[in-house]
């Protein structure tokens, strides 16, 4: 078995599948027990909730070269939720690296920029079905 918690604290892509049926990759945040995803008005995945909140949310990594190969498999009911500042900042940082400087600048508006004006909004997922499983082999 591998550390899950260590394993999604990577700056991993999810996948999210929503309501349509829709597949969507996103950045993340995991933060025991939820999935934090940053939407808003750009996307559709908070629309998607708000009518169906039934989603899906996998993070795998596979690496032919040196046989490394994880998957975590998430399902529950999500919500979509207030954006806050501090969240953001660690979900970006993940992504982006610590030094906010660096970051396009569209990156560093959800943090500075008013997200009742903007529209950034968080989907939270607490999974209610959780499979992590290494399949890595030796090459």
């Amino acid at each position: 078995m591998f550390d899950v918690d260590e394993f999604l604290a990577g700056p991993l892509t999810a996948r999210v599948a929503a309501a349509g049926p829709t597949v969507r990759p996103v950045w993340y945040l995991w933060e025991k027990p939820a999935f934090w995803i940053l939407t808003g008005p750009w996307a559709r995945l908070a629309g998607l909730v708000r009518e169906s909140p039934s989603i899906a949310v996998t993070v795998d990594v596979c690496d032919v070269g040196t046989g490394l190969a994880r998957q975590v498999l998430a399902r529950g009911e999500a919500e979509v939720l207030p954006f806050d500042v501090p969240r953001g900042r660690r979900l970006l940082s993940r992504y982006l690296g610590r030094d906010e400087r660096e970051w396009d600048a569209r990156f560093r508006s959800y943090l500075h920029d008013d997200p009742e004006v903007k529209g950034t909004v968080w989907v939270r997922m607490v999974p209610k079905r959780f499979v992590a499983q290494d399949l890595g082999y030796r090459v």
